[in-house]
């Protein structure tokens, strides 16, 4: 019998870093759009914004305590410019075109963070 492939132990944490950014970056283009009004609730955009930092500083802190070659250890490290645009964010103004921007620039490091953490933990 073979050795059962497995995802890494990282990947949950990912997986909540990404869907908070996620719900965080369609809630702020459903406010930019007008589709909804969040005048009265405006703290859950801030609230969103709070969860995808934890969860994404969470991810790279489990990820790199696994070992230095380990498939966890490179998501860790695929996640970590994410970083930046998610600690610019809060000092850009919230109505101009830099605030999408920079916010969309954490992305495709969240995305390849995902991909390094899906991928199985016993390729060679």
């Amino acid at each position: 019998m073979g050795r059962q492939r497995r995802r890494t132990e990282v990947m949950p944490m990912f997986a909540a870093a990404v869907t908070a950014y996620a719900a965080n970056c369609a809630l702020g283009a459903a406010v930019a759009a007008k589709v909804i009004d969040t005048s009265g609730f405006r703290w859950l955009h801030h609230v969103l914004y709070i969860a995808t930092c934890v969860t994404t500083a969470t991810a790279i802190g489990v990820a790199r305590r696994a070992g230095p070659r380990s498939a966890s250890r490179r998501a860790g490290l695929a996640l970590l410019p994410a970083v930046v645009p998610l600690a610019a964010i809060p000092y850009v103004g919230t109505h101009s075109r830099r605030h999408p921007l920079v916010a969309l620039a954490a992305a495709p490091f969240l995305i390849a963070g995902l991909a390094f953490a899906l991928r199985p933990a016993d390729r060679k």
